[in-house]
């Protein structure tokens, strides 16, 4: 799967979100990795939060960045597994206008080469809301790694063939 040089690299504006009731700053691992990688691949960091466990807190933090124009890709982690606490894919269906199935399958089937069948508690889910693409990832530092590593480094770069998320951006509120 080829990075066509020949083409232009076109940076994308990507917000960090990491849900937690028990980390801070100091502590967010997994938001770190994901900043370190995208800053890594030559993206721009629009901005970082993390937030509680609270599906109207992300609802209202992803509604505040899918309005910002400075923002073109939410990044979340954590929040994705099966306990009472974990609310970011409901938080996400309340936002979305189109849901983006592959996304989930994939991160899992790339995640059962790591932990094998674990896998399988990973709701991990990916979006677009009003031409924002929104990807929730686990809250795991190893997650974020195999979710950028094995998909979003590829699909958010403008080069990469035969196609990718960067070059439908301009398309995504098209009626």
């Amino acid at each position: 799967m080829p990075i066509d040089e020949g083409r232009a690299f076109i940076p994308v504006r990507i917000a960090v979100l990491t849900v937690s009731d028990t980390r801070g700053l100091a502590e967010d691992r997994s938001g770190d990795a994901l900043i370190e990688r995208l800053e890594g691949a030559g993206h721009i960091l629009a901005d970082r939060y993390i937030e509680r466990d609270d599906r109207s807190a992300i609802v209202a933090r992803l509604h505040a960045w899918i309005d910002d124009p400075q923002v073109d890709v939410i990044l979340t982690t954590g929040g994705t597994g099966v306990t009472g606490r974990d609310v970011t894919p409901e938080a996400l269906a309340q936002v979305q206008d189109k849901e983006i199935p592959g996304f989930g399958e994939l991160f899992r089937w790339l995640s059962y080469q790591s932990i094998g069948t674990s896998t399988i508690q990973s709701r991990a889910t990916a979006c677009v809301a009003r031409g924002t693409y929104i990807f929730a990832l686990p809250g795991s530092t190893g997650a974020v790694k195999d979710a950028w590593d094995g998909i979003l480094v590829t699909q958010l770069d403008s080069r990469f063939r035969p196609c990718n998320f960067v070059e439908l951006m301009p398309r995504l509120t098209e009626r």
